[in-house]
């Protein structure tokens, strides 16, 4: 349990019968109805944002929502496998869960499982991940502008705009926050 009073970002809360992250939240004071927690909230199963005001000194129950380091393996059909890097053990997860996270997923990556007792909420990507680019527009002649840039598909069928020196078949980093281009990836 925890008061409404030392709600912080980050914390995650089971409200309604329902698992939410708080993004946000502010104190409210007013003369009529006393100290009031304005919050911003997100539904951790369906990825939706709420808006809701808790009065002061209201007991939340908390969710205890563990992360465990996990391995891209494969794609067996719709499912795609996933290896905890510990203790071996797999689990699968449907492209439906997962259909935005799959555009930056690569054989062998290490992820966060996002999980609240036995139930996976979700993928946690790294910042930037390495990407091979599979398909580029030629740069236009004369184009020199600076900062010009190309449209290009990646291994994962991310498309995305990257400078004009980038060339198929090179590697690069992708912010996966932004979807972006952020960089060539390091050679190995």
């Amino acid at each position: 349990m925890i008061n409404t009073n030392e709600l912080r970002n980050g914390m995650t809360i089971l409200f309604e019968g329902n698992i939410y992250v708080v993004l946000e939240f502010q104190h409210l004071k007013t003369a009529k109805s006393g100290a009031m927690m304005q919050t911003k909230l997100r539904n951790l199963r369906s990825g939706t944002v709420i808006n809701k005001t808790f009065n002061g000194g209201v007991n939340l129950d908390t969710a205890n929502v563990t992360k465990t380091q996990m391995q891209y393996l494969y794609a067996s059909g719709d499912m795609h496998v996933f290896m905890n890097n510990d203790t071996y053990e797999q689990i699968e997860l449907h492209r439906d869960r997962i259909a935005n996270e799959l555009l930056y997923l690569t054989e062998g990556v290490n992820i966060q499982i996002m999980m609240f007792e036995d139930e996976v909420l979700g993928v946690e990507l790294p910042d930037k991940v390495v990407l091979e680019i599979v398909e580029t527009a030629g740069a236009a002649r004369g184009n020199t502008a600076s900062n010009a840039q190309k449209e290009a598909l990646t291994n994962t069928g991310l498309k995305l705009n990257v400078p004009l020196f980038i060339e198929q078949g090179e590697k690069i980093l992708v912010s996966t926050m932004t979807g972006k281009y952020d960089s060539r990836a390091k050679q190995s």
